[in-house]
């Protein structure tokens, strides 16, 4: 999305006419059309009026499709499964090199073996019992627990609980990386 089109859309969300954005900011209607229509570019001081007279930063108006907001719904979530045991893994979102997902585990799965990969993890455990090694430490950990560390270190883990283990994994990428 481009610049005009991020300030039609807000301008939209809020209900505002050109006229009102135009008497806000001292502006004419016709440089305000062209500015919407992406046939003009207006200033960074003109951008700052008009992000005022809408009551938003000057940097959401900048913002390119993929640094917008995302939403996935719950029903819209991307499903795969994972391992030998076909751990269910939803895919909740991402930003940037950061990403997100649910993982369950059904009791006495596991991801098998010690396994690697790029980034750094952050797991929060929602539900069950789980134990969780990497090389020498390991822990035995229960829902409102957390953990992290870095994924490049060979880990396993495995449901040690008599019910379903949830586990919210964050995962943050190196730029270069594309896993």
């Amino acid at each position: 999305m481009s610049i005009g089109c991020n300030i039609r859309a807000a301008r939209k969300r809020k209900n505002l006419s050109i006229q009102q954005i135009c008497e806000r900011t001292g502006l004419s209607q016709g440089f305000m059309s062209q500015v919407e229509n992406n046939k003009t570019s207006p200033s960074i001081a003109t951008l700052d009026s008009i992000a005022n007279a809408l009551h938003v930063p000057l940097a959401f108006l900048l913002l390119k499709d993929e640094e917008r907001m995302q939403v996935i719904r719950k029903d819209e979530r991307r499903k795969t499964l994972y391992g030998k045991n076909k751990l269910q893994v939803d895919h909740l979102g991402g930003q940037g090199n950061v990403k997100m997902m649910l993982v369950e585990m059904p009791p006495g799965s596991s991801t098998e073996e010690e396994h690697a990969h790029a980034g750094d993890e952050i797991h929060f455990i929602l539900e069950g019992t789980v134990y969780v090694e990497q090389g020498e430490d390991s822990a035995t950990l229960e829902a409102g627990d957390s953990f992290s560390w870095r994924a490049a270190i060979p880990h396993y883990v495995k449901n040690v609980g008599e019910n379903n283990a949830r586990i919210l994994i964050s995962v943050f990428l190196e730029a270069d990386n594309d896993a």
